[in-house]
């Protein structure tokens, strides 16, 4: 039977921790690309952590739907940068780091505040809370992961295309246009299940269980 108070508050959950670490992710893309020399996404808006500069509706209105959304991608003109194909392995990579950072984060706040310690003030506030940094370090790491996949235009494909000598990685970024029908196969097939699954919920654990 659907409940629709329980969908509601899962909803409060998973959107704002989905909103924050999707601009989180894209902060850091537009943050180093301008540290290297690149300031394209600065000069469109991009350099911010306000969420409505790096949202897509379709991506956003997805987060709702089906628990898992995307945000606009961060532009990046590699004529700015004094070592092209390095700097844009770094780029692509800031924001699936940024995205395990924010999951470190958010365990070592799990784990250490004292959610059970009687009489605090902000008691009524201790089970959303646990749910959203819970919920947290979930998203960023499946984030984290789904990014590093090496798929253009994926940010792990880039960074594999930044890798590979100059003539495969020309031949390998002819993939990109075809990119997002590949993911689609290997998830809806059920070919990539398994390793991400794994993947997925190793890297979780192990941050909650980094923190004692």
């Amino acid at each position: 039977m659907f409940d629709l108070a329980a969908k509601i508050q899962e909803l409060a959950v998973v959107v704002p921790v989905f909103l924050l670490a999707l601009t989180i992710h894209e902060f850091a893309h537009a943050w180093l690309a301008n540290r290297l020399g690149d300031p394209t996404a600065r000069l469109q808006g991009r350099l911010t952590l306000n969420p409505l500069a790096h949202l897509d509706p379709i991506g956003t209105l997805a987060i709702v739907l089906i628990r898992f959304g995307w945000a606009r991608p961060v532009p990046v003109d590699a004529r700015y940068l004094k070592n092209p194909r390095r700097d844009m392995v770094l780029i692509a990579a800031a924001g699936p780091v940024s995205n395990l950072l924010l999951a470190a984060a958010s365990a070592f706040c799990y784990r250490m505040i004292p959610w059970g310690v009687p009489g605090l003030e902000w008691a009524w506030l201790a089970a959303p809370a646990r749910a959203m940094l819970r919920t947290g370090v979930l998203v960023n790491v499946i984030l984290a992961v789904f990014n590093l996949l090496p798929v253009p235009p994926l940010d792990g494909g880039r960074v594999l295309s930044g890798l590979l000598p100059l003539r495969q990685a020309i031949t390998y970024s002819r993939l990109e246009p075809y990119g997002f029908l590949i993911i689609f196969f290997l998830f809806f097939t059920g070919i990539m299940d398994p390793v991400f699954g794994v993947a997925v919920r190793t890297l979780a654990l192990a941050l909650f269980g980094m923190w004692g």
